[in-house]
């Protein structure tokens, strides 16, 4: 090979390719992905060329964006061939497709589409003075706000001033008003042809159930969901940006207020927290960095989901999103969930795009107001503003027909006689949430054989004693907190009942008693709707619920402390004996009561 390219394709493209290619009379398309977010918009049309074997598909990356980590990887698991940047310039290709402007993207002989890989164009960001065409900041260096990304010439229009794009996909008429009131010799190439992330997820709005039970939602939780785009002024950020003028709360680190305040007001019991963060800050900062940072979070309950491929899931399962400025608390609106704003700078943003005047018109999530009330009362009281579903697509349903038209005709091919369609959403992997901060339990006997119990991955409000409230602890034996393992009255164990590690159900809960002398009971939960309980005198039982649909039951640790509880307010043997041969009824912060059989087990 000549010097330089020793790490350049053979296959189906480069030197002597015709010699080893098998189908060598493809049309090439090439998809340009410049980082993850990019590439979650290309994923979107990439299905729009499958069964037609005429077309050889392509990717690279341009190496331009400074979010480039995780890019490489996901590159490589489509398994299509991954050209080096300097191979994909020389290589004649007839379609190259890209969702960012960055790079030397006139550098392709060919014909080129740009997408949007977001709900339009709405963020100022500056050009850099490198001729690389990447983002850079904000703002830019002078009094002047930063260009449009995606309207500005500085990003539409090629150093010779004709448009880079020869197809520049918006998914609204306004956008394309938009783009011609900024560039005019830019608009000849706007081509209508609706949001396709967007008509994924309206496509899966009948599995919305599903995709809550694979988030780990219970009968009676509300989902919801923490959404935030990248930089300092987004929800995720410190706001170290601060100063820079305009409206948007600056100077405040909203997610070091948010966290706590998620353990200390919302009972774990009633509400599931997950997180949507942009791919930005995932790959920005590390995974392993995000995963640390909320930590604490993730063992009070919160689910971090993945930002490639389960996001717009978490949006239809969502009872509410706290969200910002970026494109996914958009889509949320869109999709007709109520929105809170935690961030929301303006400035930042094209001030005649429908995203800033959501954002003037949204509820904001105010410091020092009770977060909980005021979730509760925007989700009882929502009723959708019309712009987000309105703006987002003229044309819902339509993109998979109007873009294969596109790129075929660009591709001076007929279309495949079979409609054009996009690749349904997925059934995320259930998600495993298990609890394992300590849990301050309050409980209430309501009568013979019913309890209430509400359970806080925090401190707890003090228990009102007239009110018949008493108070305890329940601890799963992978704490963090160790030391709260020597006080807990109640310690939990849950996995298969089957894992050797453990012994089985009966061993582990003898072992975990005599381990703390001071806990009244241990319990193992074995499936979603039962756990095994070792009471202190050695009783062996079996806590199983009788609802039909157990799966999406509460969580079978809230049976061990409500038997705690119903134990404790028993009426000496006799009454401790009534409510192991009734049962009891137990409700959580659904208010939803749930029926529990108790089984006594000969190995006890």
């Amino acid at each position: 090979m000549p010097q330089g390219r020793a790490e350049w394709v053979r296959v189906p493209v480069g030197d002597d390719a015709e010699r080893w290619t098998t189908r060598g009379a493809c049309r090439r398309v090439l998809l340009v992905v410049h980082n993850v977010t990019a590439a979650t918009r290309l994923l979107d049309i990439l299905p729009l060329f499958d069964d037609d074997l005429r077309i050889q598909l392509l990717l690279t990356c341009p190496g331009s964006s400074p979010f480039s980590a995780g890019t490489a990887e996901l590159l490589a698991a489509t398994g299509l061939p991954v050209l080096p940047w300097e191979q994909a310039a020389a290589t004649p290709v007839d379609l190259a497709v890209s969702a960012s402007f960055g790079g030397q993207l006139e550098a392709f002989r060919g014909k080129l589409a740009i997408l949007s890989h977001g709900v339009g164009y709405t963020k100022r960001l500056a050009t850099p003075d490198t001729g690389h065409r990447t983002p850079d900041t904000g703002r830019g260096s002078g009094p002047e706000p930063a260009p449009v990304f995606g309207t500005a010439p500085e990003w539409v229009l090629a150093d010779d001033g004709v448009p880079l794009a020869d197809a520049l996909v918006l998914s609204h008429p306004e956008q394309i008003d938009r783009l011609r009131a900024a560039c005019p010799e830019a608009a000849p190439a706007a081509v209508l042809a609706g949001d396709p992330c967007y008509d994924r997820m309206l496509a899966a709005r009948p599995y919305r159930d599903r995709f809550r039970r694979a988030l780990g939602v219970r009968a009676g939780q509300r989902l919801i969901v923490i959404s935030s785009t990248w930089n300092p002024e987004s929800l995720f950020g410190d706001g170290s940006r601060a100063g820079d003028g305009g409206e948007h709360g600056g100077g405040d680190d909203v997610l070091s207020c948010l966290l706590p305040r998620l353990a200390r007001e919302f009972p774990v019991d009633a509400y599931r927290f997950a997180a949507v963060l942009h791919p930005n800050i995932w790959h920005g900062h590390g995974p392993g960095q995000i995963r640390a940072w909320l930590d604490r979070a993730r063992r009070a309950g919160l689910v971090l989901v993945d930002p490639l491929e389960g996001w717009r899931q978490a949006l239809l399962a969502a009872d509410a999103v706290i969200g910002d400025h970026g494109s996914v608390t958009y889509y949320a609106a869109a999709l007709g969930r109520p929105v809170l704003l935690a961030a929301a700078p303006l400035h930042a943003l094209d001030p005649d795009a429908p995203v800033s005047a959501f954002l003037r018109e949204a509820p904001r999530l105010v410091p020092g107001q009770p977060l909980r009330a005021r979730l509760e009362a925007l989700v009882d009281g929502h009723r959708p503003l019309p712009g987000p579903a309105a703006f987002t697509s003229s044309v819902p349903g339509e993109s998979a027909a109007r873009l294969r038209a596109l790129f075929y005709a660009m591709l001076g091919e007929a279309e495949p006689e079979w409609s054009a369609s996009l690749k349904p959403l997925e059934t995320p992997p259930l998600a495993r949430v298990t609890v394992t901060a300590p849990l301050h339990v309050l409980t209430r006997v309501e009568g013979p054989g019913e309890v209430t119990v509400t359970r806080w991955a925090a401190s707890a409000p003090s228990p009102d004693p007239d009110g018949g409230e008493e108070a305890h602890l329940a601890v799963h034996e992978d704490t963090r907190d160790v030391d709260r393992l020597r006080v807990a009255d109640v310690v939990l164990r849950d996995g298969p009942p089957d894992d050797p590690r453990f012994g089985s159900p009966p061993v582990w809960t003898a072992e975990a008693l005599r381990r703390a002398p001071g806990c009244a009971l241990a319990a193992f939960v074995v499936a979603p709707d039962a756990c095994v309980v070792r009471l202190r005198d050695g009783a062996l039982l079996r806590l199983v619920t009788e609802a039909p649909e157990a799966h999406t039951g509460p969580d079978p640790a809230v049976f061990a402390s409500a038997l705690h509880a119903l134990l404790g307010d028993a009426d000496g043997p006799a009454g401790r004996d009534r409510v192991l041969e009734a049962g009891f009824t137990v409700r959580t912060g659904g208010g939803r009561g749930v029926r529990v059989r108790v089984e006594r087990s000969p190995a006890g």
